[in-house]
This record gives structure tokens, C-alpha cells and sequence, in this order.
């Protein structure tokens, strides 16, 4: 049945904070997305927007073939059409789809040389303006279009799933979601369904992110045992981080397991150290890009490059980047000084130092390896001189990575050097 006929019930809610799923899928995601759908209830406080890898020059059947596994109406978005809570939207053929308050915005698709990264756009556009309301899932794939997405959404205090791999027809997507080490969840269609299920019944799940917390009071003493056992167990002092961003994690972990009081968690926690690890590593946000802020790196090129060059002759040039995250920034700093330096390089001694408190963040940086979608921001030049292609992803050059040290440190505990060298 062709969209326009699709028999649309009265809407639901037309709110714009109801929770938005963003759902990404491209080779082999047809056989996930209608798993999911059928394991969907028909009535949920949800919109899911499905977006897709699709042939610009034909057009998109995904809502006939997707109507076929729910009773939940399923529609063809079209621009400044108003989201509304239990229906599903499926992406046009040959367009880029955001989201802007209530409402989608639909523009023609640039055709160049570049990756086309749909899921990454909306999912970004999703992040920005609905915050912790944003959902993000990874479906199967090829490549790496949605990590960026997903650590956007991560970034914002949303929730983010990645299809267990093993389950997916091509794992190249979910995989490359799973490293970024952005992704909550790592289940199959089936279990994906089941935890949006609950999610959407779960109150602190569906509070809006400028709300504060509302725990009573008596619960802050637990709250604060809660804290105290995670800095004792994973050496992690959350104390000054943001208290909603870290109330609303601990909220999304309890909803995961099913937990509805802190008093309950915290007694969890005890029985269960991995789930202290786990609190840890969700409270975290292990969110960087390449050249993230161009013009400050231009800033760099012109005036501070020149300035401590300039003083240095041929001592040893350090520096150092606090919460460096996966590295991006340090490698980032290494190319732009490689750059100003050129074939002055070897006679100057650099040594780049990138510390965090995220093992698995640090863990990446030390393999500089980044999916395809990591180079956004990395222009076709630098990416033939400083990276090298592999399955899946680039490699930052040996030259680079030797110019730089990674290691874990907590500056709540340690903090930096004083005066910099």
C-alpha cells in the first residue's frame, strides 16, 4: 500500500519531548529492522525514525515492506512533518533528514566524492536538539556510518544500542559502534525491542534533560555511598562531576536492571562489583573528533606554534592534553606541529602526553586506529600523508604515534604540572 494511504489513527502525542528512536541500518538491516518491529508493542511512547542506506535514484518501498511486520503506522517522512509518539518514519530515497524541535527537515543529498553518512547526520541533528530524549540503534551494516552518531547521542546524556554482532547479517556497523565505546547496549533485534519496551514505561527514563533530579532527600546519603563505592572500586572520583549527567546515568543503569529505588541499586552494586565497572564506564563520555574546533588549530598555526618554537631551539617540546578522551586531539596536535615544523621536524624533540581517566579511551588512542567516519574532519591531504587505510577503519602513521604517550590519570587526584615546560 503506498504511504499516502496508509490509515493513520488519531495521533498519540504531538509533544516534542517524547523520546525519539533513531534507528541505523544499511546492508542486511531489513531482516533487523522487521525483528525489531515485530517485537514492538503496538502502543508505545516512542517515535522511531528509520534511516538507511538507499539508492538515490530509486524509490524507497521500506514502509510497505516494514508495514507488512507492525500494526504501529508507518510513514514516509517528508519536510516539517510533526513527530509524533508510536509511529515509525522511514527516511526518503536521495535526501539527508535532521530533526529541528518537533519536526523533520528533509534537504536534496550532495552528490560528491565523500562517504555518505545519513545516520550520522541524523543522529547528531537527534542529539542536539532532543538531548537525553535521544535514542540511538546500530543495525547491521557495512563500514562505520553511526559511530559519530552514537557518540553524539552518548555525548548528550542519551541511551545507544549496538545489534550483537553475532546476530547481524554484516557486522561492519554494529562493531565499529561497539569499539567507539559509546554503545549501551549489545543485544539482538528481539532484546533491542524488549528494552525500548520497558524504557518507554519507565519514568526517569522519559524526564527531560533540563530536569533536575528528583530523588527525595533522604535518598543523597545513598546516592553519595553510591559514589563513594565507585572511587573506592575503580579509582574514579565522580564527587564534582555534573550531578544531573550523573544522576541520569545511574537512573539508566538501575532501568536496565530493572532496580527502582537507589536503596536497591546501591545493595546491587555491593553484591555485583562488575556493575560498579559498568556505572563507571556509563558515566563516562569518551566523545573527541579530529580537528574539533578548526579555528582554534589555525590559532595554532599562526600565533602559538611560532611563539613556542621560537623559544625553544632544540630543547624538548612538550605538551600535554588533559582528558584527551581516544586520542583524537593529541594526534590532532602532533599532525597540525608536524605540519608548521616540516623538514625542521627532526631537529626538535617532541613528545606529546594524553592523559584520561577512561581506560577504554586510552586503550584506543595507544592503537590509533579510527573508523572511516572518524575522518570527517580530516581533509583528503592529511589523510594520504598521516593515515593508513585497513579493514574497516585508518591507522594513524608510526611517525605520529611515536611523537605520542598515552596513559590513564584521574587530575581530580593527581592534577597537572603547575607551570608547562
Amino acid at each position: 500500500m503506498p504511504t499516502s494511504q496508509v490509515k493513520r489513527p488519531p495521533p498519540k502525542s504531538v509533544s516534542p519531548d517524547i523520546p525519539v528512536v533513531a534507528i541505523g541500518a544499511s546492508a542486511g538491516g531489513l531482516e533487523a529492522l522487521t525483528a525489531i518491529l515485530r517485537a514492538l508493542p503496538t502502543d508505545i511512547a516512542l517515535a522511531f525514525i528509520l534511516i538507511q542506506h538507499l539508492d538515490p535514484k530509486r524509490r524507497s518501498i521500506l514502509p510497505e515492506l516494514l508495514s507488512r511486520a507492525t500494526k504501529i503506522p508507518v510513514l514516509e517522512a517528508i519536510d516539517a512533518m510533526r513527530i509524533e509518539s508510536n509511529r515509525v518514519y522511514v527516511m526518503p530515497s536521495n535526501v539527508d533528514i535532521s530533526i529541528t524541535d518537533g519536526h523533520f527537515g528533509l534537504m536534496p543529498r550532495v552528490i560528491d566524492r565523500k562517504q555518505h553518512l545519513p545516520i550520522d547526520i541524523f543522529m547528531r541533528s537527534l542529539a542536539e536538539v532532543r538531548k537525553s530524549q535521544a535514542i540511538g540503534v546500530i543495525l547491521s551494516g557495512t563500514a562505520s556510518d553511526g559511530t559519530a552518531g552514537v557518540e553524539a547521542i552518548r555525548a548528550e546524556g542519551g541511551v545507544t544500542f549496538a545489534q550483537d554482532p553475532e546476530t547481524a547479517k554484516f557486522d561492519g556497523m554494529p562493531r565499529s559502534a561497539i569499539k567507539s565505546g559509546c554503545i549501551d547496549f549489545v543485544l539482538s533485534p528481539e532484546k533491542i525491542a524488549a528494552e525500548l519496551s520497558w524504557m518507554s514505561t519507565h519514568p526517569t527514563l522519559r524526564r527531560k534533560s533540563t530536569d533536575s533530579h528528583e530523588e527525595p532527600k533522604d535518598d543523597d546519603h545513598i546516592f553519595n555511598s553510591i559514589l563513594s563505592l565507585v572511587s573506592t572500586s575503580q579509582g574514579a572520583d565522580f564527587s564534582k562531576y555534573k550531578p544531573n549527567t550523573i544522576h541520569r546515568r545511574t537512573q539508566q543503569r538501575m532501568a536496565a536492571l530493572r532496580i527502582a529505588s537507589l536503596a536497591g541499586y546501591l545493595t546491587y552494586l555491593g553484591e555485583h562489583p562488575e556493575e560498579v565497572a559498568k556505572l563507571s564506564n556509563h558515566v563516562l563520555i569518551p566523545v573527541t573528533e579530529f580537528f574539533r574546533n578548526p579555528e582554534v588549530f589555525d590559532d595554532l598555526l599562526s600565533t602559538i606554534y611560532p611563539a613556542i618554537v621560537g623559544e625553544k631551539g632544540k630543547e624538548t617540546l612538550r605538551i600535554w592534553v588533559v582528558a584527551c578522551s581516544s586520542g583524537e586531539e593529541v594526534y590532532s596536535l602532533a599532525i597540525t606541529l608536524l605540519e608548521f615544523l616540516g623538514a625542521k621536524a627532526s631537529s626538535l624533540r617532541i613528545q606529546l602526553f594524553g592523559t584520561d581517566i577512561n581506560e577504554k579511551g586510552i586503550a584506543k588512542a595507544r592503537s590509533g586506529i579510527y573508523p572511516e567516519s572518524a575522518m570527517k574532519n580530516v581533509s583528503a591531504d592529511r589523510v594520504a600523508k598521516f593515515f593508513t587505510k585497513e579493514a574497516g577503519g585508518y591507522r594513524v602513521n608510526k611517525v605520529v604515534r611515536d611523537l605520542c604517550v598515552f596513559a590513564r590519570q584521574d587530575v581530580a587526584k593527581d592534577p597537572p604540572f603547575q607551570t608547562w615546560i
